[in-house]
């Protein structure tokens, strides 16, 4: 389905009000198109998703993950009540879809509701990646707690589920005994989450990785842990001294933009306030605008407005000086919401040399996400104009 909304010097979300009820119904109706309905390439009732090496622009390749899946469901679930009846339904399809695609992802040999980015019943590394694939095996990814508490959440798993792991998760954190050994020396001896379950796999920080991870606690009214609180302290301690925005890729090289870490940071906010992150929320309100009005690209704006909407901001108009249609501004293929980097699990010097010569870094795309942003963007709108 492909449709046509004419921007020519209009405001874009102006255009929008409009006709909200339709364009949900229609964002609704591309993602149930782009969902796999049946096994092939993408397993049955995924959200398909493409990367490419940051060195060759021009080769995208099937990516098999469950993580634009689970952003997709999880999402949907948490705005499908502000719905009509008849986009309920269209919603709750595409989740309940999506629970098949979870299982070959999930960690089922050591019997644990840890998931996987890649496959698990045949493990693979970059899948469709030739020469790669020779290490499927020797240099399978562990599981990692971002796609755990994000599919977890994505099929409403019960609190016990939660609690037991969190409960877990304790278990893999920067301590003594393995240190981080790539992120600034002031949080080297901080008792904050790793990235990875794995008990080979060095210690990674991530905010917006941790973002999540503290999401998931706070829905499930989770007691906090030391992890926790040192997770949380490291977000905070990031953001006062800015590092945020000066080295994206480095305190968060999974997503590794502002903008992405902003959009992640204000969902955690919005869920349930916390006295610390409130008091940086003028900070971060200041710097989504600074970036929204210097945004070029259609998604990055979305998701900044998004963000801004979540800290009660009606944020501007995103204007589209240009005659485009809505499904190409949203099918951006050069918007990348997340960001494989072999370099972030490096020593320190060869993390920031990879990174800045781009080896080992691969770009994501999932246009089922994209209209999924887009769609949450309208509901945050509504939502904020309601409460006015």
């Amino acid at each position: 389905m492909r449709y046509t909304i004419i921007i020519l010097f209009l405001t874009f979300t102006s255009t929008l009000r409009a006709n909200d009820s339709i364009v949900v119904s229609r964002l609704l109706a591309r993602i149930d198109a782009l969902q796999v309905k049946k096994n092939g390439i993408f397993p049955k009732g995924s959200i398909p998703s493409y990367r490419k090496y940051a060195l060759n622009q021009h080769r995208w390749k099937a990516d098999i993950n469950p993580f634009f899946t689970g952003l997709v469901a999880f999402t949907l679930n948490d705005i499908k009540k502000e719905l009509s009846p008849s986009q309920q339904q269209l919603a709750e399809n595409i989740i309940t879809r999506t629970f098949s695609t979870y299982p070959k992802f999930q960690n089922r040999k050591k019997n644990r509701d840890t998931y996987n980015f890649w496959p698990t019943d045949s493990p693979q590394i970059f899948p469709h990646a030739g020469w790669l694939n020779l290490f499927n095996k020797s240099r399978a990814l562990p599981d990692d707690l971002d796609d755990t508490v994000i599919i977890l959440m994505a099929q409403s798993c019960s609190d016990s589920i939660a609690r037991a792991m969190h409960e877990f998760m304790q278990g893999y954190t920067n301590h003594e005994n393995k240190r981080v050994t790539n992120t600034f020396p002031e949080y080297q001896k901080l008792g904050a989450y790793s990235t990875w379950f794995g008990e080979k796999m060095p210690v990674d920080f991530d905010i917006s990785v941790l973002s999540n991870v503290l999401y998931f606690v706070q829905y499930h009214n989770l007691p906090w842990t030391a992890a926790d609180s040192a997770s949380l302290y490291l977000i905070e301690d990031i953001i006062k001294t800015g590092k945020h925005s000066r080295y994206a890729n480095y305190v968060s090289p999974h997503y590794a933009t502002l903008p992405n870490i902003l959009y992640h940071i204000s969902r955690l906010m919005a869920l349930k306030p916390i006295a610390s992150l409130e008091k940086l929320k003028p900070q971060l309100i200041e710097e989504a605008k600074k970036e929204l009005a210097s945004a070029a690209g259609f998604m990055d704006k979305v998701i900044l407005s998004t963000s801004l909407l979540r800290w009660n901001v009606i944020p501007p108009d995103i204007i589209e000086e240009k005659t485009n249609n809505l499904i190409d501004l949203i099918e951006d293929d050069q918007f990348y919401f997340f960001i494989a980097s072999m370099a972030s699990m490096l020593p320190d010097n060869w993390k920031k040399r990879m990174t800045r010569l781009k080896l080992g870094t691969f770009y994501y795309y999932a246009p089922g996400y994209n209209h999924t942003l887009l769609l949450e963007n309208m509901v945050w709108r509504k939502r904020r104009e309601l409460s006015r």
